[in-house]
C-alpha cells in the first residue's frame, strides 16, 4: 500500500476518539437514566400493589377470626341471631372474598376506601387525621439517621482502628442488637418518669388542643428512640463502605498526588462510599414502617401505628388493607428512590429496573 493510499484511508476512516465521543453523545444524561428507572419502576409497582392488595383479602378469607366477633366486643354473646345476621349484612362479612377485593379496588379508584368499624369514620379520613403524625415522626427520623450515619461512618472510615471508630462501631453493635421498644421504654424511664423532662405519651397534653409546641415537646421521645433504631446499620454500612473506597487504587492514586484530609474524602471517598448506603436506605424503609409502629404504640403518638394494630386485632379489613398497600408502596417508591439516587451519583452504574 502506497503512502497516499495509506493516507486517504486515514482521511475517511474517522478516529476512534471521535466515534467514542458520539456514542457518549448519544448516552442519555445522568437525570435522564434516572428518570427512566424511576418510570420503569413505576410500571411494576402498580401489578405488584394490586397482588399486596389481593393477598390482604385472601389472607382474610382464611383467617381463623370472626370479625362480627369483633364488631360486637362484649355484646357477641347477648346478640340475637337477627341481630348478627344484621350486622354481617350492613358490614358485608359474608361477601366472596375476591368480590370484596374487587369492590375495594373499585371504591379506591373512586376515592372511597370503605368504613373502619374501629374507628367509626371513614377510612379516608383516618388516613388524613392519622398521616401526618407518622409521616412527619418518620421523615424526620430518617433524615436525622442518615445525617448522623454518613457523617459519622465517613469520619470513623477514615481514622478506622482508633478509639472513636471502636466505641462507634462498638455502641452500633449494641443498638442494632436493641429493640426498638427497648429503647423506648429506657428513654421513658430517664427522661420522662426519672427526670419529668419530656411527656409520656400522647401528642397533647388532655383536655388541649394539638399546638405545634406541644406536637414538639411530646415528640422529642418518640423522634430520639425511632432515630436510634436507625443509626446502627446505616453507619456501619457507610464506615465499611469508606473502608473500602480508602483502600482502593483510585485514592492511593489520589494521595500519590499530594491530595488528602477534607479534598481526599469529599471527592475520592465519599462519592464511592455513599452509594451501599443509598441502597441500603431503600432496603431497610421496612425496619423503618415496623419501628414507627412499636415506637408509636409505646408513647401513644397519635400515628398510624395505633390505627394498624386495632384493624389488625379487630379484623378491621379496609383499613388494614389501605396500611397494608400504603406500606407497600412506600417500600417500592424508596427502593426506587434510593437506586435512581445512586444512578444519578454516579452514571457507570447499569441500573436499568
Amino acid at each position: 500500500m502506497t503512502i497516499e493510499e495509506t493516507t486517504r484511508l486515514i482521511a475517511e476512516t474517522p478516529p476512534a476518539i471521535d466515534r467514542v465521543a458520539r456514542d457518549a453523545n448519544r448516552r442519555p444524561g445522568r437525570g435522564a437514566r434516572a428518570l427512566r428507572l424511576l418510570g420503569r419502576r413505576l410500571l411494576l409497582a402498580v401489578p405488584t400493589i394490586g397482588l399486596v392488595s389481593l393477598g390482604i383479602f385472601a389472607l382474610a378469607a382464611i383467617s381463623p377470626f370472626d370479625p362480627l366477633v369483633a364488631h360486637l366486643g362484649d355484646n357477641y354473646q347477648s346478640a340475637t341471631p337477627s341481630q348478627r345476621e344484621a350486622i354481617r349484612d350492613a358490614y358485608q362479612l359474608d361477601q366472596n372474598w375476591l368480590h370484596a377485593w374487587w369492590n375495594w379496588c373499585g371504591g379506591v379508584f373512586t376515592g372511597d376506601l370503605g368504613w373502619s368499624s374501629t374507628q367509626s369514620l371513614p377510612v379516608a379520613d383516618v388516613l388524613a387525621q392519622r398521616l401526618p403524625f407518622t409521616f412527619g415522626l418518620s421523615l424526620a427520623a430518617l433524615l436525622a439517621a442518615t445525617v448522623i450515619s454518613v457523617g459519622s461512618g465517613a469520619v470513623i472510615g477514615m481514622r478506622r482502628g482508633g478509639w472513636l471508630d471502636r466505641l462507634c462501631t462498638t455502641a452500633a453493635g449494641g443498638l442494632a442488637a436493641t429493640p426498638p421498644f427497648v429503647v423506648s421504654l429506657v428513654l421513658v424511664s430517664v427522661f420522662a418518669v426519672g427526670l419529668g423532662a419530656f411527656p409520656t405519651s400522647g401528642a397533647r397534653r388532655p383536655g388541649d388542643d394539638y399546638t405545634l409546641d406541644g406536637v414538639l415537646t411530646h415528640a422529642v421521645l418518640p423522634f430520639i428512640a425511632l432515630t436510634v433504631s436507625l443509626i446502627p446499620w446505616l453507619l456501619l454500612s457507610m464506615r465499611a463502605a469508606v473502608v473500602d473506597a480508602v483502600d482502593s487504587d483510585a485514592v492511593a492514586g489520589a494521595r500519590a498526588r499530594g491530595i488528602g484530609g477534607w479534598r481526599l474524602l469529599r471527592g475520592h471517598v465519599a462519592p464511592v462510599s455513599v452509594l451501599p448506603t443509598l441502597a441500603l436506605l431503600g432496603t431497610r424503609l421496612p425496619e423503618l414502617i415496623a419501628g414507627a409502629a412499636i415506637v408509636e404504640t409505646v408513647f401513644g403518638w397519635p400515628g398510624l401505628a395505633e390505627a394498624l394494630v386495632d384493624s389488625a386485632v379487630a379484623l378491621d379489613f379496609p383499613l388494614m388493607a389501605a396500611l397494608s398497600v400504603g406500606s407497600a408502596a412506600l417500600v417500592l417508591a424508596g427502593s426506587a428512590l434510593s437506586d435512581a439516587a445512586a444512578v444519578w451519583i454516579d452514571p457507570r452504574i447499569g441500573l436499568t429496573a
